[in-house]
């Protein structure tokens, strides 16, 4: 696996996180936010932007996590990208976000949504150890109209604990 480092992200960091999250082919399958929003998400409490980087200090990719302020302690992976896919960066950054929401949130459940058309996230978060709960037919409205599938899948609080032994 590769060796990255989270950290929490500042507003100094929106326009890596706006260039990454605008990369040809993303639309398919990650959201985004404009400049408004972003900065109004990095203030607010219930959610933690965090940047993944190498040894060196150069950012790789992004997760932003949300409704970490929810007293049922259902947290949710709103977003994570990476600046260059298929170089080994998504799992690690996946990982270390699950981490840190289970060591410095309250958080019990931490879920997600995937199109179901996106095998290389469904397996990156597989890897991570979450687990498909269910099907949102036809949730998702593509950039082209059409409609595809959300899996929703998560993974528990002590699912995580006994993967780290």
């Amino acid at each position: 696996m590769t060796a990255l480092r989270l950290r929490r992200a500042t507003e100094a960091d929106i326009p890596f996180i706006m260039e990454t999250e605008r990369k040809p082919g993303y639309d398919q399958f990650i959201g985004r936010y404009s400049l408004d929003e972003h900065r109004a998400h990095l203030a607010d409490p219930a959610f933690a932007y965090l940047i993944g980087e190498n040894a060196e200090g150069s950012a790789l990719g992004f997760v932003i996590l949300m409704d970490l302020n929810r007293r049922d302690g259902n947290a949710c992976v709103k977003r994570i990208a990476v600046s260059s896919p298929e170089k080994g960066f998504g799992t690690p950054l996946l990982a270390g976000a699950v981490d840190f929401a289970f060591l410095e949130t309250n958080a019990h459940r931490l879920w997600l949504d995937v199109v179901s058309g996106n095998l290389r996230a469904q397996t990156v978060y597989r890897k991570v150890g979450f687990i498909q709960e269910g099907v949102l037919r036809e949730a998702a409205l593509l950039p082209d109209g059409s409609r595809s599938d959300f899996l929703l899948m998560s993974i528990l609080r002590p699912e995580w604990a006994a993967r780290r032994g």
